[in-house]
C-alpha cells in the first residue's frame, strides 16, 4: 500500500507583492530629491547668498530657483517616477502617459476647486484642491497599469494609427479625468481625515508621533513598504508659506524652505544612521568567529562607512534582519525612541536624501540645535555596541561571521553516526551471545 504525501504551498500575504512594487517604484522619484536639496541649499542666504558680490548673488538666485522648481513640482516627478518604476517593460510611453494624465488631473481639480471649496473672499486667492504627491502617485500607478494593459492593443484599420503604445496616453487622459472628478468631490473628506485629524495628531504630538513613525519605518523596511509610510509625513503633512508666498507641504520641503518647526520625522534618524548602526556593525565584527573576522570586517566596515557618509543603511540592516530578528526588533524600537528624544529636546534638522554626514553638514546652517545630535549619537553608539554584543552572545545569534561551518558540522555529524553504528554493532553482538548460551531442554518420556 502506497501513501501520497500532500504538499501544501505556502500562500503569501494578499496584496503584499503589489505593495512592495509600489514601494520600489517610489525609490525612483525619491532619488531626485538630493539634487533638489543641494541646489536649494547652495542658493540660500547663509551659503552662496551670504557673499556680497553681484555675480555670486545671481548664481545663488539661479541655484535656489532650480531647487525650488524641483520641490514645487514633486507631484509631477512622482507621477512620472512611479509610472516608469511600477510598469513592467516600461518605456518613454509610460512617462508621457503619466505626464498627460497628471496635467489632466491637475487641470480638472483646479477647475472644480471653486465649486468644491467655495469662492474666495474679496482680496484672497482661490484655495485649490491639493493632493500633493499622493495625487502624483495615484496617476503614476494608473498610467503604469494602463500601459501594461493596452500597449499592444490593436484597433480597427481606420484607427490603426492610434493603436499600440499611442493609445496609452489617450486612455490615461480619459481615466485621469474621471479620477480627478472623483478625487475632487471626496477632497473635503480626505482633507478632514488626513490633514486635520491624522496630520494634526502626528505633528501635534511630536514625541509620540516621532516614536510611532520611527519604529514603523524600520519595521516596514524588510518588506519594502517603508517608502509608502514615508510619503505622508515627508511629503504631505504640514504646510509652510515661503518668503515668496508659495505654500509647501511635507517635512522635507518645509525644512529646506526654512520652516523652523520642520524635521519632526527626519532629525532622529541622524543618531541611528551616523552612529548607532556603524557601532552595531563593530559589535558584529567583534563577535564573529576569529577565522571569519577579517572578511566580515571588510564587508561590514564598508557598509558602516556608507551609512556614516550617505545615510544608506540597508546593507547593514539586511545583514541581521533575517538571521537575528530579535536584534532588528530592538533596533526598530530604539529608532523610534531616537525620534521621540530629539523632538522632546527641540532639535530640528533634516535631509534631502538620507540622514548621513553629507546632509548633516550641508543643512547645519538652517537646523536647530544640530550640535546636540553628536553627543546623542555617541551615546547611541555605545548603547548599540554593548547591547548588540550582549544579545548576540547571550542568544547565540547567527549574525555575519557566526554561521556554522558546513565542514565542521559534517565532521561532527559523521562522528556521531560512527558512534551510533558502533553502539548498534555492540548491541547486536551482545544479543547473539545471549541467544547461543541458552540451554536446550530434554524431552520427557
Amino acid at each position: 500500500m502506497t501513501t501520497v504525501a500532500e504538499t501544501k504551498q505556502k500562500r503569501g500575504v494578499p496584496g503584499l507583492a503589489q505593495l512592495q512594487r509600489v514601494g520600489r517604484s517610489l525609490m525612483l522619484p525619491i532619488a531626485s530629491l538630493p539634487a533638489a536639496a543641494l541646489l536649494l541649499r547652495i542658493g540660500q542666504p547663509d551659503m552662496l547668498g551670504a557673499i556680497d558680490v553681484e555675480w555670486v548673488q545671481t548664481v545663488a538666485t539661479i541655484f535656489a530657483a532650480a531647487g525650488s522648481a524641483l520641490l514645487d513640482h514633486l507631484p509631477i516627478i512622482f507621477a512620472l517616477g512611479v509610472a516608469v518604476g511600477y510598469a513592467r517593460k516600461a518605456d518613454g510611453t509610460t512617462g508621457l502617459a503619466a505626464l498627460v494624465g497628471y496635467l489632466v488631473f491637475s487641470g480638472v481639480t483646479e477647475a472644480l476647486s471653486p465649486q468644491i471649496l467655495g469662492e474666495p473672499a474679496a482680496g484672497q486667492e482661490q484655495e485649490l484642491i491639493n493632493y500633493g504627491v499622493l495625487g502624483g502617485i495615484a496617476i503614476g500607478l494608473t498610467a503604469a497599469l494602463l500601459y501594461q494593459k493596452y500597449y499592444r492593443i490593436k484597433l480597427p484599420a481606420y484607427l490603426a494609427f492610434f493603436g499600440g503604445r499611442r493609445f496609452v496616453p489617450i486612455v490615461t487622459a480619459g481615466a485621469s479625468l474621471v479620477i480627478a472628478v472623483v478625487f475632487s468631490y471626496v477632497y473635503p473628506a480626505f482633507d478632514w481625515l488626513f490633514n486635520e485629524q491624522i496630520g494634526t495628531f502626528v505633528t501635534g504630538s511630536t514625541v509620540l508621533g516621532g516614536f510611532v513613525f520611527g519604529t514603523l519605518n524600520r519595521l516596514l523596511l524588510p518588506f519594502g513598504l517603508h517608502h509608502l509610510l514615508n510619503s505622508l509625513p515627508w511629503f504631505q503633512f504640514g504646510s509652510f508659506t515661503t518668503a515668496s508666498g508659495d505654500v509647501v507641504h511635507g517635512d522635507i520641503a518645509r525644512f529646506l524652505n526654512g520652516d523652523p518647526t520642520a524635521g519632526t520625522f527626519m532629525t532622529g534618524f541622524f543618531p541611528i544612521m551616523m552612529f548607532a548602526l556603524p557601532a552595531a556593525a563593530l559589535a558584529m565584527i567583534h563577535t564573529a568567529k576569529p577565522q571569519n573576522r577579517k572578511v566580515i570586517a571588510g564587508v561590514l566596515g564598508s557598509a558602516a562607512l556608507v551609512a556614516i557618509v550617505t545615510g544608506v543603511t540597508e546593507p547593514l540592516e539586511y545583514a541581521f534582519v533575517y538571521v537575528a530578528y530579535p536584534l532588528y526588533a530592538i533596533h526598530a524600537v530604539l529608532t523610534g525612541v531616537s525620534l521621540a528624544l530629539v523632538n522632546a529636546l527641540g532639535i530640528h534638522s533634516g535631509f534631502g536624501f538620507s540622514a548621513g554626514a553629507i546632509d548633516y553638514f550641508l543643512n547645519i546652517g538652517i537646523a536647530t540645535k544640530p550640535w546636540l545630535l553628536i553627543p546623542i549619537g555617541l551615546a547611541y553608539a555605545v548603547l548599540y555596541y554593548f547591547l548588540f554584543r550582549w544579545v548576540i552572545t547571550k542568544w547565540n545569534l547567527k549574525t555575519p561571521g557566526r554561521e556554522d561551518d558546513p565542514e565542521a558540522v559534517a565532521a561532527v555529524e559523521g562522528e556521531q553516526a560512527a558512534e551510533a553504528q558502533k553502539a548498534d554493532a555492540a548491541a547486536a553482538r551482545a544479543g547473539s551471545s545471549d541467544g547461543g548460551a541458552s540451554p536446550k531442554g530434554k524431552d520427557a518420556v
